[in-house]
């Protein structure tokens, strides 16, 4: 008779349980970057950082020497009582140069000499308090062709009264508006997109500004030669 031996148990793992396995019964592997290919990929990165600081050193400066403007906007220092003294002897008038106290805040002032229109004349340009715009134009040789092309053909829709004198108000009914006084010996309009009550302001010293100055004296025509 043969003797049976039980089978040998087999032995235990150190950790106190069986060995996980992978996938076929294989152990799993853990995945090892060479040290090269780390090198690699660091040096990759730190070339990303300094590019990203090289270029961000180029464009500084020139966003320093580009400032964003300022949220009230760029304000010429135009002197109008000054540009219109200049230009008196060519005008062959004193251009009427409204003092408003600053609350009117004027970004030209310029004498045309109307080479275009025939008709030489003192432009101004104001913005109003409530950041409208008005413009002022002044001439003595005026003649229903150029006013009604000042006032963009507008009709006639009333008067008011500014500095003690009766401006004519044009109204294009598209929010355009002349007001247009004759006085002396000047025709001066004034147009906009501003309210009535700003040009009734700017209107007054206008006429302040003309009654300071002498009047213009226009010749009377010679007689014909014989």
């Amino acid at each position: 008779m043969q003797e049976k031996t039980s089978p040998s148990p087999e032995p235990a793992d150190p950790a106190g349980g069986p060995e996980a396995a992978g996938p076929g019964g294989e152990a799993p592997v853990k995945p090892v970057i060479p040290a090269a290919a780390a090198k690699r990929a660091n040096a990759s990165a730190i070339g990303m950082i300094i590019a990203l600081v090289v270029s961000i050193a180029a464009f500084l400066p020139i966003i320093l020497m580009n400032p964003l403007p300022k949220t009230e906007g760029y304000r010429p220092d135009i002197d109008v009582a000054a540009v219109s003294r200049n230009a008196t002897d060519v005008a062959g008038f004193t251009p009427a140069a409204p003092e408003t106290g600053g609350t009117f805040r004027p970004n030209y002032a310029r004498w045309e000499a109307g080479t275009g229109s025939g008709v030489p004349t003192w432009e101004v340009g104001f913005l109003t308090p409530k950041d409208s715009f008005i413009s002022l134009v002044q001439t003595s040789k005026a003649n229903p062709t150029w006013l009604l092309q000042q006032t963009r053909n507008a009709p006639v829709t009333g008067s008011r009264n500014a500095g003690g004198q009766e401006w004519e108000i044009r109204d294009t009914g598209k929010g355009e508006k002349s007001l247009v006084l004759d006085y002396r010996g000047t025709t001066v309009i004034l147009s906009g997109a501003a309210q009535l009550d700003e040009f009734a302001t700017l209107a007054d010293a206008v006429v302040k500004s003309m009654e300071s100055s002498p009047a213009v004296t226009v010749s009377p025509s010679g007689a014909p030669a014989p």
